[in-house]
């Protein structure tokens, strides 16, 4: 926060809820789980909350916030609940029975934990207590996972889904070992922005693995770290984001590349080919990175893994499952052999805990060690190169996608912002790199404030044959809802409510055969705001 202190958000909503009630809990009444899903039912359920934080200083103040998310007013509308402690680890209660409840409550939103340092390490434990008539199982007392033993060993050997092509990935690790400078750079989303992780940039994955290759391979301060995760968002967005995020419009050349989209590609239009797109964006850089595939999982055990893995099979990369990892160690009845469960694994039904951010860094460490292992021969020195250039499995559309936005001109589209004359500083913020800052993303974007004005419409001839638009989600109830036509034609609606919070959301609008000259149009409602975040464009 600006002032000095810190914040840690836990999201409840979106089936978040529910799912810790069966894994944390080990809920299994359906009309007690059915219950978490809404306030009024939540009111039914829960007598009480029982809330404690253990903090380095037990005198500390600590300031819990249970948001209640709005029916008409998502972040507004709802009642907040709220308790203020110390870092003692004694627990205080709040009782919903002395709670005055507003009649905009929809959902259990979000709880936030505001501390008086950021960065410190805190453990917050929260009980719900329930009304009479509703019961919990006790809950079972979980080992702590021991990381020398056998068995986890061969869990952790478990996520080598293919060792692929190492030629390029030994050229790293020899040349960090030689003392010259090596940049590892993550792109994905929120798993690889670090989302369950505390503190963030410590904790997750990227930093968690890199630090690992550092220690294990660099010499010296040799070995750099570009992390470039954005929460909510698929492959779609990040083929766009790449010469920005990863390569830093141009001022980077990253020498292995790790790209993690198999839980976020859900909403990839295009069943593949961006992410295809991406993976030969990344392996035709001139400095010829690593590339390496990684799947991650949900609580659900889902993942996309399986159309993933026939795209890095063709071109013969590393690849790395969480999934197949860890989920056969959920279903173990028995403790013996066991090691660890969901709940140890998983901070919510998205995203991993410490723990497994934790084992996620060494799945990628363990394919480090075998690549290392395994004898060159003349053959894959150019093998790689040769893969790069065939023809692609499922596309490779949008191999050249370049954003267009304020900023990052393009000389064949000319721009008629209409009421889009503004800047918008409300905006998805993410932690990049190793630092706990959050930087906005997509600053350089067209905004109308929902002011009248003789014309309110976005126009903008382009020469090209694909065309993104980026738009801003968001949960603000004076939101615009806008229509976008091309040549006149209404191909899509743009709406920021399909998520229902600050987000980037990409929506291919145009995608054909040829370039040829276009015109985009993007009408928003009258009185409301809209913001165009901006465009990737393929000429």
């Amino acid at each position: 926060m600006e002032d000095g202190r810190g914040i840690q958000y836990l999201y409840q909503n979106s089936g978040r809820l529910v799912n810790s009630a069966r894994i944390t809990g080990g809920i299994t009444d359906e009309e007690e789980l059915m219950l978490l899903r809404s306030v009024e039912g939540f009111k039914k359920l829960v007598h009480s909350i029982g809330v404690s934080a253990e903090t380095e200083d037990p005198a500390e103040d600590v300031l819990f916030r249970f948001q209640m998310y709005g029916k008409k007013d998502i972040y507004g509308g709802g009642t907040q609940l709220e308790l203020a402690l110390k870092g003692n680890g004694v627990e205080k209660r709040i009782y919903l029975s002395d709670i005055v409840w507003r009649e905009d409550d929809c959902v259990p939103g979000q709880i936030k934990v505001i501390m008086e340092r950021a960065g410190q390490p805190a453990k917050l434990n929260v009980r719900f207590y329930l009304n009479d008539g509703f019961e919990a199982p006790e809950t079972m007392a979980e080992d702590e996972i021991d990381c020398s033993s056998g068995e986890y060993r061969s869990m952790i050997a478990d996520s080598l889904t293919a060792l692929g092509d190492t030629e390029r990935l030994k050229r790293v690790i020899a040349d960090a070992r030689r003392g010259r400078e090596v940049t590892i750079a993550y792109i994905g989303g929120s798993v690889t922005q670090g989302a369950g992780a505390a503190p963030l940039h410590t904790k997750c994955y990227a930093g968690q693995s890199y630090r690992l290759f550092k220690e294990r391979y660099g010499n010296g301060d040799n070995v750099r770290l570009i992390k470039a995760g954005v929460g909510g968002t698929p492959s779609e967005l990040g083929m766009i984001r790449f010469e920005r995020d990863v390569l830093r419009d141009g001022t980077e050349n990253p020498d292995m590349v790790i790209i993690e989209f198999a839980v976020n590609d859900g909403g990839d239009e295009t069943q593949g080919d961006c992410y295809e797109s991406l993976i030969r964006k990344a392996l035709k850089l001139p400095c010829k990175p690593a590339v390496i595939l990684l799947f991650s999982v949900f609580a659900d055990d889902e993942n996309l893994q399986e159309r993933m893995i026939p795209v890095g099979r063709h071109y013969n990369l590393p690849m790395v499952s969480i999934k197949d990892a860890v989920t056969k160690q959920f279903y173990k009845k028995s403790k013996e052999g066991r090691v660890l469960t969901k709940n140890q694994f998983f901070y919510d039904i998205y995203h991993p805990s410490n723990v497994g951010h934790m084992i996620m860094a060494d799945c990628l460490g363990y394919l480090w060690e075998q690549a290392g292992l395994q004898a060159g021969t003349a053959e894959e020195k150019d093998r790689t190169e040769r893969l790069a250039q065939a023809p692609p499995l499922i596309g490779n559309t949008f191999e050249q996608v370049r954003l267009l936005d304020c900023r990052d001109s393009y000389d064949k589209a000319a721009i008629d912002p209409g009421g889009f004359t503004g800047t918008d500083h409300i905006l998805q913020c993410v932690e990049m790199d190793d630092s706990l800052e959050p930087v906005a993303q997509f600053p350089y974007n067209w905004h109308y404030n929902g002011a009248d004005t003789i014309k309110t419409c976005f126009e903008m001839e382009i020469t090209c044959r694909a065309l993104v638009l980026i738009f801003k989600d968001t949960g603000e109830t004076d939101a615009s809802r806008a229509e976008i036509y091309v040549d006149g034609r209404h191909v899509r609606t743009a709406d920021p409510f399909v998520n229902g919070w600050v987000h980037c959301n990409p929506m291919i609008i145009l995608n054909e055969m040829t370039g040829a000259r276009h015109m985009v149009r993007i009408e928003p409602e009258r009185g409301k705001k809209c913001t165009i975040l901006g465009f990737g464009y393929v000429e």
